[in-house]
């Protein structure tokens, strides 16, 4: 899996590659992350890639010449051509099925827009999806790059420590989309508050009801729309329903 990356700063994406638990899938190579940057196809003494938007405004747009020739290095290095991302607004939110899909890809090229935005035409030409991490604006893409190539690295085999871990993420499809349970650790008891008795238990069939019981409250409190969902595609089961009609009623 490769992921070619185009920054005005690489140097933006060091700790990334070099720290935490993520770090194995790129050193190991499972996940390939190249850096290009467009400043080094601009022409002229200063390298500029930046002007002022036709018809006025504030800021500036990113020109579409030296995204091109970055953009064509980096598909020429590549056994084949990738799809080309590029983080804006305008895109789809990154979601977990999304990340789900580029975990299993063979990765793609990735455009960090930077100021007012990059010239529309390099966008119709060569961009095939454009990504958004909400409705909120950055700086640049590359904090939403390295969203994406976190996400992706995390789920490749061998780079989590346990095997099993990602399985119990919120939204992910094995916890039937919903948001995980609250985790407890040592000491049993801190600043007056204990653990719940059930995870002490050693009773494995009660414990993950309630792991179970306590995902579909949190769900149904913060983000109701994901219960519909599991209910639509048939993952909430009998007991589930039970639990859920309890506690309408409690808040009713």
């Amino acid at each position: 899996m490769r992921f070619d990356v185009l920054t005005l700063f690489p140097e933006l994406f060091a700790p990334l590659l070099s720290s935490g638990i993520t770090r194995r899938a790129y050193e190991s190579g499972q996940v390939q992350v190249n850096l290009h940057n467009p400043r080094d196809f601009a022409e002229g003494n200063y390298r500029r890639v930046d002007d002022r938007p036709f018809g006025g405004g504030p800021g500036m747009v990113m020109m579409a010449e030296p995204l091109s020739r970055c953009l064509q290095q980096a598909q020429a290095q590549r056994p084949a051509r990738a799809p080309v991302v590029l983080f804006s607004p305008l895109g789809k939110p990154l979601n977990h099925a999304m990340v789900e899909r580029w975990a299993a890809s063979e990765g793609a090229v990735l455009v960090c827009g930077r100021y007012e935005g990059i010239d529309q035409r390099f966008i119709d030409a060569h961009v095939d999806e454009q990504i958004s991490l909400g409705d909120f604006v950055l700086s640049g893409g590359e904090i939403a790059a390295m969203a994406l190539l976190d996400a992706v690295a995390r789920l490749q085999p061998g780079v989590l420590g346990d095997a099993d871990s990602h399985a119990q993420d919120s939204f992910n499809p094995a916890l039937d989309g919903l948001l995980d349970c609250p985790h407890y650790t040592r000491p049993e008891v801190w600043e007056g508050q204990g653990v719940p008795e059930v995870l002490l238990s050693g009773h494995h069939g009660q414990i993950e009801r309630w792991r179970r019981e306590q995902r579909l409250a949190l769900t149904a409190r913060l983000r109701p729309e994901l219960i519909a969902q599991a209910r639509a595609a048939g993952r909430l089961n009998r007991l589930d329903e039970a639990f859920l009609a309890g506690l309408a009623r409690q808040n009713a």
